[in-house]
């Protein structure tokens, strides 16, 4: 049997771990010299390679100096933090990549800090050393006293360096002396991150990841941590709740590069997917047929954030969608909770609704758009945060939030975190800019990212990490602005709308089909307006309509998913269809909205 090594490639996003993989699969020639498969290979879904950012974690194997690596991409926002901790379950070290400019980040320690509780081994990569300014060595002594906060063993601080530039594909021990290739992280991997251990016994598999395929069904991915697997092999499924199901391995595949090669056995150690086994959850342990011994089960942490999803009743609904009835939205969502552990779906207040809890807007918000792309119509209300009774105190989650932005705004931005009931924990220059450290509550970050790359000219790099339960900070001012809402159902004309302009900023272009009770721009005042766009200019004795003044209008303030979810009221939600986004009041009557407001 070749020797293995099972890694996870961790670090905070945009750090450069899927450039590292790429370079990796290249420097292996897992591709034939002909074949040209460009860069983010392993960011292979539209989602991925249009936001720039990994949201599912993907294994490939790779074979160097006669040693098979199995190598897994992870993500880098704290979202997704979920696919991070179940394929740490899968490794025996990781490659903590950390930039040479930035330093450690708010990710770079939630994902760190669940490695070194496992006892992964540490390498760790200094990558975009090519960078003006950056500080290669201070960045080493910040990532080894992260190390010291987070309580890592001996073993684990003597951990190696690597330093170089995936982009510009070198690695090197030292980076005042750059290389020609990747070698030196490779070399490190066989010298410093041991070897699975090999366990001889009844087999015992943990599932901690899963795939579908359409001709044969759900297959089942995990390390096989003791025994061997064979194919047509009777093995029993032990299950969340402590129940054992009876089954049996149709077929056994391990990885080589990209693809999935068939094999008849698989031994202790080895990453492996398994066809035929039916029934399965994430967390549930593979073992023997006679005498079967659960693995522990995952633990994940619990959701911060919850959304209503309903089913899209607006007067538009059903023109783009395939999927818009209430059943094919429940079997969307019961189908991600197979394979999106952080996920919870309860039932709403009627068939129509459903609670979706998650671990940030940007978890929602990656299931929104999949399953707008699907051919899903739906709407989504405001997102809520999920508060606890701890000791007998209404606690709200709190989070820490990394603000770096140039010197000249710092005062706008600690302006608006501290009126979200944000509380500054540091304040540090570093050349003409500024990193600011805050706790706030996760409520207070909803709909400030808007404002703070308004008031910075789009030049804040805003994070944040979940940080913990802390007791109600008190009421948050939310958006202080109201919404203009459009009369009646029909098509917008430039005329209307160019009389209208002093009122407030636009979110349709004339010509847009519009409907009654939909928001479609934001008032320059407190309080909603309801104002009437389908008015075309009347032709009279004097002039015709076609006769015209110059007629100049603003362009359209166009926003993301995430924008629209963090900008809604309470009142009001997000209309998702296949083609198109829009914001609407939940109650679409003028008169029956006046009526909710009195109760």
């Amino acid at each position: 049997m070749k020797e293995l090594r099972n890694i996870a490639i961790i670090a905070h996003v945009d750090h450069g771990k899927t450039t590292l993989v790429d370079k990796m699969i290249m420097h292996c020639n897992v591709f034939r010299k002909n074949e040209n498969p460009g860069d983010l290979i392993m960011d292979n879904n539209d989602l991925e390679r249009e936001r720039g950012i990994t949201i599912l974690s993907k294994n490939v194997a790779v074979e160097y100096k006669g040693v098979k690596i199995n190598i897994i991409d992870t993500p880098g926002h704290s979202d997704f933090g979920g696919e991070v901790e179940r394929v740490l379950n899968m490794c025996d070290g990781v490659l903590l990549l950390v930039d040479a400019f930035e330093g450690t980040m708010p990710q770079t320690r939630f994902v760190l800090q669940k490695a070194l509780g496992m006892g992964l081994k540490p390498v760790v990569v200094v990558n975009k050393v090519d960078k003006e300014n950056c500080t290669p060595d201070l960045v080493q002594e910040q990532v080894f006293d992260l190390m010291c906060n987070l309580d890592a063993t001996e073993e684990q601080l003597d951990f190696p360096t690597i330093y170089g530039s995936a982009k510009n594909n070198w690695m090197s021990t030292d980076w005042e002396k750059p290389t020609t290739d990747i070698s030196a992280a490779l070399d490190a991997i066989i010298d410093f991150i041991p070897a699975p251990n090999v366990i001889e016994g009844t087999p015992q598999l943990r599932i901690t990841s899963l795939d579908y395929s359409s001709y044969v069904g759900r297959i089942c991915i995990g390390k096989v941590h003791r025994g061997t697997l064979t194919e047509n092999m009777n093995i029993s499924l032990s299950k969340r709740d402590g129940s054992i199901v009876k089954s049996k391995i149709k077929e056994l595949y391990v990885y080589e590069g990209l693809k999935r090669v068939r094999v008849e056995s698989v031994k202790s150690g080895d990453i492996c997917a398994i066809v035929g086994v039916d029934g399965f959850e994430i967390g549930d342990t593979i073992c023997d047929f006679e005498n079967p011994e659960p693995l522990s089960v995952i633990k994940i942490d619990e959701p911060t954030m919850s959304m209503l999803f309903t089913i899209n009743d607006s007067p538009f609904f059903g023109k783009e969608g395939k999927f818009v009835t209430s059943r094919h939205i429940k079997e969307r969502l019961d189908l991600e909770l197979e394979k999106n552990l952080a996920l919870r779906v309860k039932q709403g207040d009627s068939t129509e609704k459903f609670m979706v809890y998650g671990r940030g807007v940007l978890h929602l918000s990656v299931l929104i758009e999949t399953m707008r792309r699907e051919g899903y119509e739906l709407q989504v209300g405001q997102p809520q945060v999920l508060y606890k009774t701890i000791d007998g105190a209404r606690c709200e989650p709190i989070e820490t939030l990394y603000i770096d932005l140039p010197d000249e705004c710092a005062g706008k931005a600690i302006e608006y975190v501290t009126k979200r009931k944000g509380e500054m924990e540091s304040m540090e220059q570093k050349g003409d800019r500024t990193n600011l450290v805050f706790s706030i509550p996760s409520r207070g970050i909803i709909g400030l990212r808007n404002n703070l790359l308004t008031a910075t000219a789009g030049e804040a790099v805003i994070s944040h990490i979940f940080k913990g339960y802390e007791p109600y900070k008190g009421e948050i001012e939310g958006r202080i602005n109201g919404s203009l809402i459009a009369m009646e159902n029909g098509t917008s004309f430039a005329y209307s709308i160019d009389k209208l302009q002093d009122r407030g900023k636009f979110f349709i272009t004339p010509g847009e089909e519009v409907y009654q009770g939909q928001v479609i721009g934001e008032n320059s005042r407190q309080g909603d307006i309801v104002i009437n766009v389908t008015k075309a200019k009347k032709q009279s004795n004097v002039r015709s309509s076609g006769n015209d003044e110059k007629v100049r209008i603003v362009p359209p303030i166009v926003f993301s998913l995430e924008e629209a979810l963090e900008y809604i009221q309470q009142d009001e939600y997000v209309e998702v269809t296949p083609e198109s986004m829009r914001i609407r009041k939940i109650l679409l009557n003028e008169t029956d909205r006046k009526r909710s407001n009195m109760k």
